[in-house]
């Protein structure tokens, strides 16, 4: 099976080097496009998020070269040197290609089990690979199965019941620190989902005031208007900062936007009142030497481990639950995947059967050329009918047949049968 995974994760490695390593959405298409060229026509999807970098790809090469061929991809496209990333990645080839992605898009491999958003962004991915013709038929079943088991974990399970969202946690960490909300303001500086999602979990603990800075006046303004916050333009952010009691950032910068300077300025202002600061982007921010300033509370994805490490304590029970839907996915798909190598045989006997069905036809034609137009057509779709009728029984069972760990003796034995060439 030709199915690979090649990537990192907030398991792997440090936030650190998922920036380094990190996609931009606006590079993906053109990053598609050069890996689809150096796999010489292979299918691939990019998924890159805050907490992971991964790749899956298709092509009917070995799937060790295959995986040494997006490994070369990944450091020519980040000007990483191998030793710098290669230790991180973890290389997953068939089965375990497949329900590694089971468990990505059921969330069970997130910083946050349970949470929701990995679905979407597992979506996104899959789309955008479509959009620029990346995917294959393989590909397609894969994340289309994906999905699939995805919803059956969220519906059979209670793995997304209560607090599963970074969000939520990140909230619950401000509480800690601040007890009551109501007479706090929260700045979020950037326009992305997850910041969104943070503010709407602020709102919910009843924080009291809220801004929000974005380069485009116009997205602050939308957002503003249906939250009841007040728009901050972008160069007004150090003015801003000194009136937040928290900050959530959560732009597509690639360098981080916010210095120890700017804290510094705004603690001296705030009578060096608490800050609890939640960066949320890949790449930062917000610059971690933050950290080192007294008053200043910054947590970063990474920093959010520990709270999620206490989440999937609690949601144990239905871990295994969980797990059990994915590999019963993973078993139907791999007997799907099996089955595909029946196909060129299905195809020539279909192509045996139609051919004789043809010249059979042709030749009750000829011998009544008083039929009409209509008369011949309906002559012509219902032998048609018959030999896919035929042909439908056999070729399923022939399907089931094959996926097996060695399909050759079955295979052999149908080309022997229906006097087929070798393939």
């Amino acid at each position: 099976m030709g199915v690979v995974a090649v990537g990192l994760s907030h398991h792997t490695s440090p936030l650190a080097l998922r920036e380094r390593l990190h996609f931009p959405p606006e590079t993906i298409p053109a990053a598609l496009r050069e890996l689809q060229n150096r796999l010489h026509g292979g299918a691939a999807v990019i998924l890159s998020t805050c907490n992971r970098v991964e790749i899956y790809a298709h092509h009917e090469k070995d799937a060790v070269a295959l995986c040494d061929d997006i490994r070369a991809f990944i450091g020519c496209w980040h000007r990483i040197p191998d030793s710098e990333f290669v230790p991180s990645l973890y290389e997953h080839k068939g089965p375990e290609a497949v329900g590694h992605l089971f468990r990505v898009t059921a969330s069970l491999d997130s910083l946050v089990v349970g949470e929701a958003q990995i679905l979407g962004q597992v979506h996104e991915a899959f789309m955008l690979a479509q959009d620029q013709q990346t995917v294959d038929k393989v590909l397609s079943a894969l994340f289309q199965r994906a999905f699939s088991v995805a919803k059956q974990v969220r519906t059979e399970t209670r793995i997304g019941a209560g607090k599963v969202s970074v969000a939520s946690i990140a909230v619950d960490l401000a509480v800690s620190i601040f007890i009551d909300l109501a007479d706090k303001t929260v700045m979020i500086v950037g326009s992305g989902k997850m910041g969104e999602s943070t503010l709407k979990s602020l709102l919910a603990r009843g924080v009291g005031r809220i801004l929000l800075v974005n380069r485009s006046a116009e997205k602050a303004l939308v957002l503003a208007e249906e939250l009841g916050g007040e728009a901050v333009p972008f160069e007004d952010l150090d003015e801003a900062l000194t009136r937040a009691d928290i900050v959530v950032t959560s732009t597509a910068a690639a360098t981080p936007i916010l210095s120890p300077g700017h804290f510094q300025r705004a603690l001296r202002k705030r009578a060096n009142a608490p800050m609890f600061v939640i960066d949320i982007a890949v790449p930062r921010n917000v610059d971690p030497a933050v950290n080192e300033l007294d008053n200043v509370y910054l947590y970063d994805v990474d920093a959010l481990k520990q709270a999620a490490a206490e989440n999937l304590e609690a949601r144990r029970e239905e871990i295994d639950q969980c797990l059990r839907l994915v590999d019963d996915g993973v078993a139907k798909f791999v007997q799907w995947m099996q089955s595909l190598i029946a196909e060129p045989a299905i195809l020539s006997i279909s192509e045996e059967l139609h051919g004789i069905r043809e010249r059979e036809l042709q030749k009750l034609l000829d011998a009544h050329p008083d039929l009409t137009g209509d008369q011949r057509e309906a002559v012509t779709q219902m032998t048609r009918r018959i030999v896919n009728a035929i042909l439908q029984r056999p070729m399923s069972q022939l399907k089931r047949e094959v996926a097996t760990d060695d399909p050759s003796f079955v295979l052999q034995l149908v080309r022997r049968i229906f006097g087929l060439k070798e393939s």
